[in-house]
């Protein structure tokens, strides 16, 4: 199972990468294809979209075929499969179109980790394997950052795109012969989705999970590389390197906030308290930004790092999830996180086209300006959410 484990980690750092890359190659992409920054976003938003969408089946997969079939197989279709279509992309719709293959390919891997954390091991470990697992999986945005910048300067984002399907191919060979599935709950209580969402306490838990992810997610995913171009001048090199120090600041984030919950007895208030803290720097970058290219680069690694409660933020849900409901219970959170930044990015994309043409900052502080008050009605809601313990 080790051996197993070790290969969905790589499978969530092309996970990461995937949801991270495409800022990083934005010059390049405008380059051959035309794709401008509404385009990018809108590219990103529906890897999130299908992503978010595959949740739903996913849960439903891991509880009744097991993670084994479910990551390997989505992640051989839709990840090597959406990986080659953006190779020989030609058009914004070809791209768009692998990207959804690639966030169907990507939807499982977490998850299925997620899912054998909660079945295999103590209540009190989830966080902080959680935290483990993603901030491991995080490197996939380094990889997103200068290492693709360098090979897109070497051989060309084609070939690289070619190079990405050949991994996620071996991965998911990998994946069904090491991974094992655990012993399935024998329960005579049926159960579905409709009995998550029949639990109160998701509801209130639902709110900071479908905005918290957003401003990270979509400043490194998409808006990071555009901004620093048209506000700061910068070349793809450069957004390259402040691409790494904000995945290296996301990265020390998820590690820190693991044992959190363990060390202050909440999960509750560890999670509200970052976010606001997340929150301050997202006011700053809307505020201050455009003065310097060191603060702006700084507050984004803020957003980053403090913003990466998403494994506390599972925690305190799957508390409230029976055993025999776990793989619908945390697929439900996941999608309610990732179809958030989604639905954000297909927000902010009209919002940044209907200020072109005033000049080249407001377009992006009217995104920075969405994400601020979606955090603020998150933090609001989630006020009212009930702390828990394992």
């Amino acid at each position: 199972m080790r051996t197993g484990l070790i290969l969905l980690a790589l499978a969530y750092v092309l996970s990461q990468f995937f949801r991270a890359f495409l800022a990083v190659i934005s010059v390049p992409l405008e380059r051959d294809l035309g794709i401008g920054p509404e385009a990018l976003a809108a590219a990103s938003g529906w890897w999130f979209i299908s992503f978010a969408a595959m949740q739903i089946p996913v849960g439903w997969s891991l509880d009744t075929l097991g993670p084994k079939r479910t990551a390997s197989v989505l992640l051989l279709i839709g990840g090597a499969g959406g990986s080659l279509l953006f190779a020989l992309a030609g058009t914004a719709m070809h791209i768009n179109i692998a990207m959804i293959l690639i966030g169907i390919g990507c939807s499982p891997v977490l998850m299925a980790s997620f899912y054998i954390f909660a079945r295999e091991f103590a209540p009190m470990q989830f966080a902080t394997l959680a935290a483990t697992m993603v901030g491991v999986g995080t490197v996939g945005n380094l990889l997103a950052s200068y290492p693709m910048t360098f090979a897109e300067a070497t051989i060309g984002w084609r070939a690289t795109m070619i190079g990405l399907a050949v991994l996620c191919t071996l991965i998911a060979i990998g994946v069904q012969i090491t991974v094992r599935d655990p012993a399935k709950v024998v329960t005579e209580t049926k159960g579905s989705l409709i009995d998550i969402l029949r639990i109160p306490a998701v509801w209130f838990i639902a709110p900071i999970a479908i905005v918290g992810y957003v401003p990270a997610a979509a400043i490194r995913g998409s808006w990071m590389g555009p901004y620093l171009n048209d506000v700061h001048g910068l070349s793809s090199a450069q957004i390259g390197t402040a691409a790494v120090v904000m995945s290296l600041s996301m990265i020390g984030g998820v590690f820190l906030y693991g044992p959190l919950d363990r060390w202050l007895g909440t999960r509750k208030w560890v999670v509200f308290g970052g976010n606001v803290l997340g929150l301050g720097c997202l006011f700053g970058l809307y505020a201050y930004g455009a003065s310097s290219i060191v603060l702006a680069v700084v507050l984004m690694c803020g957003i980053g790092f403090f913003g990466a409660t998403y494994p506390v933020i599972m925690a305190h849900g799957k508390g409230l999830f029976p055993a025999h409901l776990t793989g619908r219970g945390v697929t439900l959170l996941n999608m309610f996180s990732i179809g958030g930044v989604g639905l954000a990015q297909f927000v902010a994309r009209p919002l940044h086209a209907s200020y072109q043409g005033t000049d080249q900052l407001t377009p992006y502080t009217a995104v920075f300006a969405f994400f601020i008050a979606l955090m603020v009605i998150g933090l609001a809601l989630y006020l009212f959410s009930r702390d828990n313990k394992d």
